[in-house]
């Protein structure tokens, strides 16, 4: 009985001694694993602390401030935001007949109360509607209606609110020049688009896509433009893009079905026919004309048209992405039992700036009618981006951060810093008792949950594996490291990239709903000639770019085959080399803008548009990017003088645009003839002398204006050896003897100064 006692107290002291070594393991675990979780915690945070920041130093230092937004319109407005379907413009075009139109800014149309000098397309946006008050995300099927002299386009227009299509009409009193928006003709529950305006028996109709609703309606106008009433639903068939020709006493409806079994999307063409466009619709018996390909052009793209007594359709190439291109068929045979048609040549004045032309990617809609002058015109939709761009973009984005944390998560493996891919508890039965009932009810699953156990061990035996295959002590495994961490850093600047950098396109800036063109001029000579070259490529893709003008001042021109230009170039040869010939008038020169640019400034595209902008708006200011200020000690200084003043007087024409007649002339006066032999003389200071210039002619009113230029810009002068002012003291000296000279002959500049700031949109600060 002592023994059995004994015993039993000796197996009591064991268990109690088991216990209290299990409670203090389970202490020393549970001490280590909150120390861990802490260590877990300040890695990431670290980690993630440094990608943001360098994410957003990178999106600040890169993006300019209108990034997301198709165009420029106000930041508080709802209009022009990104659309997965695209940035849909309507631009305008002229000729004899609809296979020889060209776009306006060919024909050199000005209005001078929008600084358009010449008008450019397009001449219908997103901005020109949401500045009217109808906030837009973009415009597109334009169709025609002609009363006389005054032309009425309706249009498709994206509702940012609904996010549905409205029919939208303009109105225009100078052969489409310029627009006037009207407001929205209608507007329905569901989605509208393609508005086929047309006449009959005297009245105005519209028949519209709603193959939303399943069925094709037409409207009356009642009160024309803005007010319609539906007349009838004239077919129960979701039909898309459906158009009219009356041909020979017969009304055709050509339309796509693509909910009939079988059809294929933008691939599939049927035809219908009556004695009125009130119906009734029969069936052509060839139906459906087309089922197949989506690059032959089926789906409609326009009003058909008449023209030397040939018929033809207008289709919309869908082979590469939804309205790729416009495609016209001559219809040859067109009757109850028979339809044939043949392609014929047809395309629009290509451009060859991509994504930066208003339709360098799609352009799938037109319209063409002849006015009362015997001229065509006509209205095209272009788009800068494909359909589900913005889609693809946001999917890219969130795929490269997902990887970035990815990398994060294996670099804390070699670091030792995270030892299991899955939590242990899920592992292994260790401290069942602190598992979470979740856990436990796993584990009543049996096979599932032995299978779950198994899989999470194996997965926790790869963090050991890679820190004996990548040894962080060593020279390799630190090199290691480091390209981990640039990896992940550079996968999260292509994710800042895709879903913050907007569709990489540049996009001008309008001026009271109109665009422009400029000349971009630039004075060079032979051993620059490997800066030329990029000069011409880069900027030749600028949006508002109409053609580069090369002042060639020495040495052997090139070939313009050596050039790799999306605009017309054109190399003016001067007899002499003098830095006079800047600003030799040009009577060449077609536009009234003039962009002076250096062959060795690189900057964004986006820089040279919003300094367009606000020369427009100030035509007889010199405006540019290089700052200075000139006091009464008449000494030259760099920019950050001007700084300090606070101020600005003076800007460097090396990055500046102007009147080209108004510049060019004064410049070459007579009253200008003794600072022009001193710039002879000086080799330097033709910007300083046209600076004075400007002063004079302004009077006691601002001559210049300042824009900021990004922090991207750089001076490839610096790496070629062959700039002018090399020598920067003796560059500054010649050029205070410059300021000196002048002011002698033309009056100070120092009684000038205009502050920095002044503008409200900030690009002068």
């Amino acid at each position: 009985m002592m023994e059995e006692t004994t015993e039993n107290a000796g197996k009591l002291s064991s268990q109690k001694n088991v216990a209290a070594s299990g409670h203090n393991h389970h202490n020393r675990y549970k001490y280590l694993s909150n120390y861990g979780a802490g260590r877990r915690f300040l890695f990431f945070a670290s980690c993630f602390g440094v990608y943001a920041l360098v994410a957003a130093t990178y999106a600040w230092f890169v993006f300019p401030p209108h990034i997301g937004r198709t165009d420029h319109v106000s930041s508080s407005s709802l209009g022009c935001r990104e659309d997965n379907e695209g940035s849909w413009s309507i631009g305008v075009f002229y000729g004899d007949s609809p296979f020889s139109l060209k776009p306006i800014e060919t024909i050199n149309v000005w209005r001078n109360e929008s600084g358009a000098w010449p008008v450019a397309n397009p001449v219908i946006t997103c901005a020109s509607f949401t500045n009217a008050g109808l906030p837009s995300n973009f415009v597109a099927d334009p169709f025609l209606y002609v009363q006389g002299d005054t032309l009425y386009l309706f249009f498709e227009t994206k509702s940012p609110i609904t996010m549905q299509g409205d029919i939208g009409v303009a109105k225009s009193i100078d052969k489409g020049a310029t627009w006037e928006p009207l407001g929205i003709a209608l507007d329905e529950a569901w989605h509208l688009s393609f508005p086929f305006v047309f006449n009959y028996n005297g009245e105005i109709f519209m028949m519209p896509e709603s193959n939303e609703i399943g069925q094709l309606n037409l409207y009356r106008a009642v009160n024309f433009p803005l007010s319609w009433k539906l007349e009838k639903v004239i077919l129960k068939k979701p039909l898309v893009d459906s158009t009219l020709i009356h041909h020979e006493g017969i009304y055709w409806l050509f339309g796509s079905d693509h909910s009939s079994f079988g059809a294929k999307k933008n691939g599939q063409l049927e035809i219908w026919y009556s004695s009125s466009p009130l119906g009734t619709w029969k069936p052509h018996k060839k139906n459906p004309i087309y089922n197949g390909n989506r690059s032959v052009g089926a789906r409609n793209g326009g009003r058909a048209f008449l023209y030397d007594g040939n018929l033809y359709r207008v289709g919309q190439d869908c082979g590469e992405n939804y309205g790729k291109r416009i495609r016209v068929f001559k219809i040859e045979v067109l009757s109850k039992e028979e339809y044939r048609e043949v392609e014929v040549p047809f395309s629009f004045e290509a451009s060859h700036k991509g994504k930066n032309s208003w339709n360098g990617v799609r352009q799938h809609h037109f319209d063409v009618k002849q006015l009362s002058s015997g001229e065509f015109i006509g209205l095209l939709d272009g788009d800068r981006v494909t359909s589900g761009d913005l889609f693809h973009r946001v999917i890219l984005g969130y795929a490269s951060l997902a990887a970035a944390i990815s990398v994060v998560i294996l670099l804390g493996f070699l670091l030792g810093v995270v030892n299991c891919i899955v939590p242990s508890t899920w592992c292994m039965n260790y401290y069942a008792g602190k598992r979470t009932d979740a856990l436990l009810n796993l584990e009543t699953a049996g096979l599932f949950s032995e299978k779950l156990r198994r899989i999470g061990s194996r997965l926790n035996r790869v963090p050991p594996f890679l820190r004996g295959f990548v040894k962080p002590n060593s020279s390799m495994g630190k090199f290691t490291l480091g390209v981990i961490v640039l990896v992940g850093l550079l996968l999260t600047c292509v994710g800042v990239r895709y879903i913050y950098g907007g569709s990489g396109t540049v996009e001008p800036y309008p001026f009271k709903g109109h665009l422009s063109q400029f000349t971009l001029a630039t004075m060079t000579y032979d051993a620059r000639l490997w800066n030329l070259k990029m000069y011409v490529k880069r900027y030749s893709r600028c949006p508002s770019v109409k053609e580069i003008v090369v002042i060639w001042n020495k040495g052997p021109p090139p070939e313009l085959t050596e050039l790799d230009s999306a605009v017309p170039v054109r190399i003016r040869v001067q007899k002499q080399n003098s830095l006079n010939n800047r600003f030799e008038i040009d009577p060449l020169i077609k536009t009234r803008a003039v962009l002076e640019l250096d062959d060795d400034i690189m900057m964004p595209c986006d820089d040279i548009e919003k300094g367009f902008r606000v020369w427009r708006e100030h035509p007889e200011r010199l405006v540019g990017f290089y700052p200075r200020f000139v006091d009464q000690t008449m000494t030259y200084s760099a920019e950050k003088f001007a700084r300090s003043h606070k101020g600005y007087n003076m800007i460097l024409t090396g990055a500046a645009f102007m009147d080209v007649r108004f510049a060019f002339d004064m410049y070459q006066s007579d009253k200008a003839k003794l600072g022009r032999e001193f710039v002879g003389e000086q080799f330097n200071c033709e910007d300083i002398l046209l600076n004075f210039l400007y002063a004079n002619a302004s009077g006691w009113g601002k001559a210049v204006e300042y824009v900021r230029p990004s922090l991207v810009t750089i001076d490839t002068s610096k790496f070629s050896g062959v700039a002018i002012s090399g020598n920067t003291n003796q560059h500054y000296r010649k050029r205070s003897k410059c300021l000196r000279r002048f002011s002698d002959l033309y009056g100070s500049l120092a009684d000038r100064i205009w502050e920095f700031g002044g503008r409200k949109d900030g690009w002068d600060l």
